[in-house]
């Protein structure tokens, strides 16, 4: 079978042609300066190749989340891309790359290669992560590093100067006095804040499995990025704090590390026992007073249904706000019909899908404006 080599070049003009139809203003000069760039750091150098596009195509701002997201859709994730890959003549390549462009003018394959990509993203981001296959499931775990996931606010008790807000008398009458009596510049000041305390309780029984590893990462990401204000537990049959795993940088190390500390993975469901466990041994303690606590489960409650109700009961009482994130709420066709999900339901002020990355999404902007 005769195959042909794409020139890297014919490959890096073509990432600049898919630039352009995502609407990034790429002149022919900049896609010569990026070619020379690409030459100095090397074409088999990924990180290279992606900081000399994003210097030399992007002008300005507004063109760097569209140049992220092209060079992820382009390349496909690859390692040591930029590489000349042979394609067969017989049938059409599979490859994300284009052909080289002909003489006559631009290849319209590129831009459809381009969206065809783009849009396998923007579909695997609506996926059930419980039907995913290992291949996507690794995809999709590059994908939690987008996600933005600030903590919540809250005001204090403390005061910081300010251009406007209430006037400071004390440190107004201070400058007068300073001055001998002259009058003085009226200072202002307002309340401080601080980020608000996060608490994750992740359900890992069994009928919770294919959630597990995404929601994990999603604690990991939270964890990395809110810092110590994120608590983390997994409950089961037993409560585990895991928060000192989540805080490891690597996100498979820190999944490693959280496995080897839970000795319940796929076991059975007891909410209502070891939500109590957490709110006698941290909840009083002052963990959950004032938190954002974020409940992931299914509500397969094997306990008793009241003691689960009673213990919510307890939790909205000192938390912030308590939110019910179940992986089945986003389902067509799907009714609260659980004896854990009605015993929870009111007691909760929020009761969400978790099921997708764009459900994921959606739930960490809810929980930053909490």
């Amino acid at each position: 079978m005769s195959t042909v080599t794409r020139p890297p070049e014919a490959i890096l003009l073509g990432f600049t042609r898919a630039l352009r139809a995502a609407g990034v203003a790429v002149t022919q000069d900049r896609a010569h300066g990026f070619l020379a760039a690409t030459a100095l750091t090397g074409l088999d150098d990924r990180r290279g190749t992606y900081w000399a596009g994003r210097a030399t195509l992007c002008a300005g701002p507004d063109d760097l989340q569209r140049y992220d997201q092209v060079f992820d859709a382009y390349f496909n994730g690859r390692e040591g891309l930029p590489r000349a890959r042979p394609a067969s003549r017989s049938q059409p390549p599979v490859s994300v790359f284009p052909e080289q462009e002909p003489e006559g003018g631009e290849s319209e394959s590129d831009d459809d290669a381009v969206r065809a990509l783009a849009s396998a993203t923007e579909v695997l981001k609506h996926r059930d992560v419980a039907g995913l296959s290992a291949a996507e499931r690794q995809r999709l775990a590059a994908l939690f590093a987008r996600l933005t996931c600030r903590p919540p606010v809250r005001r204090t008790a403390r005061h910081r100067r300010w251009h406007r807000g209430r006037i400071d008398a004390h440190r107004t009458l201070r400058e007068s006095l300073r001055r001998m009596g002259e009058p003085a510049d009226i200072a202002w000041r307002r309340r401080s804040t601080r980020p608000r305390r996060v608490v994750l309780l992740v359900d890992v029984s069994g009928s919770m499995s294919g959630y597990a590893d995404a929601l994990l990462r999603l604690a990991h990401r939270w964890t990395q990025t809110g810092g110590r204000v994120v608590e983390t537990f997994t409950v089961g049959t037993r409560l585990t704090h895991i928060t000192r795993a989540m805080r490891l940088r690597d996100p498979d190390r820190a999944i490693v590390a959280a496995g080897e500390t839970v000795p319940d993975w796929s076991g059975g469901t007891r909410l209502g026992e070891t939500i109590q466990i957490f709110l006698t041994r941290w909840g009083q303690r002052g963990l959950a007073r004032g938190a954002v606590v974020v409940v992931f489960s299914d509500g397969w409650e094997r306990g008793d249904p009241a003691l689960l109700a009673e213990q919510l009961a307890r939790l909205q009482r000192i938390a912030h706000r308590v939110i019910w994130v179940n992986p089945h709420r986003g389902k067509s066709g799907y009714e609260p019909v659980q004896a854990g999900v009605l015993a929870a339901l009111p007691f909760c002020d929020e009761f969400v899908a978790g099921h997708s990355l764009s459900t994921f999404a959606d739930l960490t902007e809810l929980v930053s404006r909490a």
